[in-house]
């Protein structure tokens, strides 16, 4: 396995500099060798000539957040990643890779959660390449490994969770965000690390039931929502009737026999929890009668 090996080559102006000596000084013996008319003098001049433009072809730029990976007949020799004018031995290939901090948002993908229900769900994903040798000699193309990868892991954890919470306590795609955030970072790491690559965010940006299913989803939210809230209205009448019942007694305001508490206990529990009006009956007998 192929480890990134940092390198930092020679500065480029300084070999500017010597190029520009050599330049002169070749004139020079080119002047020299023409007046005498020396015939190995000028072909010395050509080949210094020959030097200095292979040599020019060494001379490379590294930018902010940028590295170039250097070889050699195919032999790996580092990494330049310093940023500035460097010079480097001119018969090596060098391969620019982005060390900047990219993001994308994968499609839109169908699959079915934990529960079976088809859901509609995408992801943003944002990554840097941390490992320059491992992203360009350990996959073919990093980029596209990239999105390949984070959308099957986006795949898989949409399996693994359900859409929605029907237990205390259960995570939910939907309900959970930090948490499923969280492990789909974990998840996309693991599948990326061989590639050299960094997942520094990933979230949820599009999560909806499938079109075919989506009224009966939401009836069933509905549902669901008028449900919870009549069990908190039940458990408020409740709570209310006791009360009611503790300050007659206490305070002695009036005596009721069972049947007769039955009877109140129905009445309030009527009246608390109905969702329409209560229309009041007027008793104009006795409390029996």
């Amino acid at each position: 396995m192929l480890r990134e090996r940092q390198i930092r080559g020679f500065s480029g102006w300084l070999f500017v500099f010597g190029f520009l000596v050599v330049l002169g000084f070749s004139i020079w013996m080119l002047i020299v060798a023409i007046s005498d008319r020396a015939g190995p003098a000028i072909v010395a001049w050509l080949l210094v000539q020959a030097v200095v433009i292979v040599c020019v072809f060494g001379l490379t730029v590294v930018n902010p957040n940028e590295a170039k990976v250097v070889q050699l007949f195919g032999a790996y020799k580092g990494s330049l990643k310093e940023q500035g004018f460097r010079w480097v031995n001119p018969l090596t290939l060098r391969r620019n890779v982005s060390l900047r901090v990219r993001n994308f948002e994968s499609s839109r993908l169908k699959v079915n959660d934990q529960d079976g229900n088809p859901i509609e769900i995408a992801a943003v994903i944002v990554w840097r390449v941390v490992e320059t040798a491992e992203a360009v000699f350990h996959v073919d193309d990093y980029e596209h490994f990239v999105h390949v990868q984070s959308e099957a892991a986006v795949r898989n954890l949409a399996t693994t969770y359900p859409y929605d919470t029907h237990l205390e306590g259960q995570l939910s795609l939907r309900g959970s965000v930090l948490e499923i955030a969280h492990r789909m970072r974990e998840e996309i790491q693991e599948r990326l690390t061989r590639a050299g690559v960094e997942v520094i965010e990933a979230r949820i940006s599009h999560l909806a039931y499938a079109p075919e299913i989506a009224s009966a989803m939401l009836r069933r939210q509905q549902a669901s929502a008028i449900i919870a809230a009549r069990q908190k209205i039940v458990e408020g009448a409740v709570g209310m009737v006791e009360m009611a019942l503790e300050q007659l007694s206490s305070k002695q305001v009036v005596q009721l026999d069972e049947e007769r508490k039955a009877a109140m206990v129905s009445n309030l529990l009527v009246v608390l929890c109905s969702d329409r009006d209560a229309q009041p009956v007027v008793n104009t007998g006795t409390l029996y009668q």
